[in-house]
């Protein structure tokens, strides 16, 4: 590859030039290619003393078309660093197939987008992400196996290693020594949260610098003794991740190193919104007193996030909270200072000044270009079953149903058939053990819906065989704790009584990697006779603009846009509408598909702006 020389922006003037030293024995932080050093608490670029003023933005949640525009308005922000994970899972959902880095999976592109815009570029490669994405970015192909994740288990670290022979040399060649923006990278990420193994974290940065990484390497972990102890190395900068409370963080690292500079990798300045629950707001005032908490007395920082961006398709993550599965919205706002559809809000602004940007000018527009609202009608084609069945997929037959894992499915749904004989009278039907919810039927009408903490349904036989259906959906993989790699699936027996069904045809419905053929398919497999199914609307559009989707009087389903899978939406809320970006669209007629798994309204609606859910004040002491 080509060197490319990127243009920089300038946090603190040159007035001193004191030469690069460390006290450490990181040969890789300490090479002279390196552009950030440290010395007697500071932070160095090149020898001159230096800011990291950063903000995420994850390129995977973020249409790469959109992504030079996002990245203008971070550097509107004031800030002169980019920092984005890299998820192993999108890059590679299946272990026989290399990873992909085209198109949306284009890192090294992004990378370079950044650089070109004169902004340096931090990169958090893992494996391990969290970022609230599925499985913590892990692939589900690898967790389901019987290893130790996260750990020096040779099981685990040595397809590791494979992946990273993939990842890093891209990487590396775009580091500053080569003439790119990289500037630092992660090892691993925030890992004294889950676990103690210092030979796996040992293991993680020698792959790094192995595999040609040469700028700064640093940790990052919450702001206590039991995450720094578990997630720290010797000769490696400490960072850490944090809401509030900056100066007790600060003391704590000094206490502990007092040589390096303070450094926030992750500046939680919103917050991320379950299923069922309330929409996560942080006020401006309570940001602004941290973040200027935080870049006091040189100190540097990430605003986690910057541009939180959207879970597309099905890539949210869930967290476990005591045993109940709390599944992600699709939309990742984050209540950041630039809104989920590049809107500049109060909190930018207020940002920009304490970060100490003059007024003036903005490259970006405070709001990007909208469609007019309009309600357009959504015509049922096609019942649930008959459409899932109409899209061909190999199916598995055993005694008991296959898992997710088994059928090497990452997320979706599985449709699992019995023809049990029930007896005549009122039984007791219960699916021990389903993640996460599964829609059950007994010679094709609805008898209900199960959960893990509602498994039971009441039955009636008539003494004949009944074709027994149960479609379980899959609402998010863990991303966080020990949960992660938890299998997904109808995993227990299914008992009428206390008798267990046998004799299983299990079918995997990957709606993720659908064609937009498949779901074509799906729409005209037959005519719609209950409340579930696929409906479409169609609505033209003369120049493509953002809009916003929502679907009144519908249940619980998935949105397409053009045949790409937008995300998920519930009544339960909070969040009420799906960000549609402009790209997405097309100038004529454009096809929106929904599925809708229970009850399914009659009209699409395309707002102007979002409706995100009742707002809750974010709690300035978590985390």
């Amino acid at each position: 590859m080509a060197s490319v020389t990127y243009a920089r922006t300038v946090t603190e003037p040159p007035t001193t030039r004191i030469a690069p030293a460390h006290t450490t024995t990181d040969t890789a932080n300490a090479a002279a290619t390196s552009a950030l050093t440290w010395h007697g608490g500071r932070l160095y670029r090149h020898g001159v003393p230096h800011r990291i003023l950063s903000g995420s933005l994850h390129y995977f949640r973020v249409h790469p078309d959109l992504w030079r525009d996002r990245i203008r308005r971070l550097a509107d922000l004031g800030l002169n660093t980019v920092d984005t994970y890299v998820a192993w899972n999108f890059h590679q959902p299946r272990e026989q197939e290399a990873p992909s880095f085209d198109g949306w999976r284009d890192l090294e592109r992004f990378i370079r987008t950044v650089g070109e815009e004169g902004l340096d570029v931090i990169v958090r490669p893992g494996p391990y992400i969290c970022a609230e994405w599925s499985n913590g970015g892990l692939p589900s192909w690898l967790t389901g196996r019987d290893v130790a994740i996260r750990s020096s288990d040779p099981g685990f670290t040595s397809v590791v290693a494979r992946w990273f022979d993939e990842l890093v040399p891209r990487i590396a060649a775009l580091q500053t020594a080569e003439g790119g923006p990289v500037v630092a990278v992660q090892v691993e990420n925030e890992f004294g949260s889950y676990g103690d193994d210092r030979a796996y974290l040992l293991w993680n940065r020698e792959a790094l610098s192995t595999r040609g990484i040469r700028e700064l390497l640093f940790t990052a972990d919450g702001p206590t003794e039991l995450m720094l102890d578990g997630g720290t190395l010797p000769g490696t900068l400490t960072a850490v991740t944090l809401g509030s409370k900056p100066d007790a963080a600060r003391r704590l690292l000094a206490a502990r190193r007092p040589d390096e500079p303070f450094l926030v990798a992750e500046f939680w300045n919103g917050w991320f919104d379950h299923w069922g629950k309330r929409h996560h707001v942080r006020g401006v005032d309570s940001a602004v007193r941290t973040l200027r908490g935080i870049v006091a007395d040189g100190g540097s920082v990430s605003i986690y996030m910057a541009h939180g961006g959207t879970n597309f398709g099905l890539w949210a993550g869930a967290n476990d909270h005591e045993g109940r599965l709390e599944p992600i919205v699709t939309s990742y706002d984050s209540d950041a200072p630039i809104a989920e559809d590049g809107t500049l809000t109060p909190k930018f602004f207020a940002m920009r000044e304490a970060l100490g940007v003059a007024r003036g000018p903005l490259r970006s527009p405070e709001r990007t270009p909208k469609l007019p609202p309009a309600r357009v009608p959504l015509v049922h084609h096609a019942d649930l079953l008959a459409g899932l069945r109409a899209v061909p997929a190999p199916t598995s037959t055993a005694p008991r149903p296959a898992s997710f894992e088994q059928l090497g499915l990452d997320a979706g749904m599985v449709l699992h058939t019995a023809h049990p004989r029930i007896p005549a009278g009122e039984h007791r039907l219960t699916l021990t053990d389903v993640r996460d919810r599964a829609l059950v039927f007994a010679d094709g009408s609805l008898l209900g819906v199960t959960a893990p903490d509602a498994p039971e349904l009441p039955i009636h036989g008539t003494g004949d065989v009944v074709r027994l259906e149960v479609l379980v959906e899959n609402l998010g993989r863990v991303n966080y704790g020990p949960g992660i790699g938890r299998p997904k699936g109808l995993l227990g027996p299914v008992l009428v009584d206390r008798r267990s069904v046998q004799g299983w045809d299990s079918t995997p419905v990957a709606l993720q990697e659908w064609s937009a053929a498949e779901l074509a398919a799906a729409v005209a497999s037959g005519a719609a006779t209950t409340q579930a199914g696929f409906a479409v609307a169609e609505f033209h559009v003369d120049t493509p603009a953002d809009t916003f989707l929502a679907v009144p009087g519908s249940s619980r389903g998935l949105v397409w846009v053009n045949g790409f899978l937008l995300g998920r939406y519930w009544e339960i809320g909070p969040q009420v509408t799906l960000y549609c970006p402009a790209p997405l669209l097309r100038a004529g007629e454009n096809t929106v598909t929904v599925l809708e798994l229970e009850r399914l309204g009659g009209v699409l609606e395309l707002r102007d702006r979002p409706e995100l859910g009742p707002p809750e004040e974010y709690v300035e002491e978590f985390g």
